[in-house]
């Protein structure tokens, strides 16, 4: 699979600001993290994993909000994915 970059991702998001970028991986990751499957093909990280589903156009800022909310996860289930992280690395 070819390599993603960050302005393959810029280009989909319709601005050259990577704070938005950011802002919008970090809000589809929390929504892998409760469970929404990737939309695109690929045995990556989920960081890689989210950047390629932008890359595609699959998540935009317009259908990351029509996705399940990520705020009426509950706050242990947060924890817990942030405390596997650290044992796994």
């Amino acid at each position: 699979m070819a390599r993603i970059t960050v302005d393959d991702c810029l280009g989909k998001i319709g601005d050259d600001n990577r704070f938005n970028l950011i802002h919008l991986a970090v809000g589809r990751i929390r929504q892998h993290r409760h469970g929404e499957p990737f939309l695109v093909e690929g045995k990556n990280k989920e960081v890689v994993m989210t950047l390629r589903e932008i890359a595609a156009g699959s998540v935009t800022f317009d259908n990351l909000a029509q996705l399940p909310d990520v705020d009426d996860v509950p706050v242990e289930v947060v924890e817990e994915a942030s405390a596997e992280e650290v044992v796994a690395q």
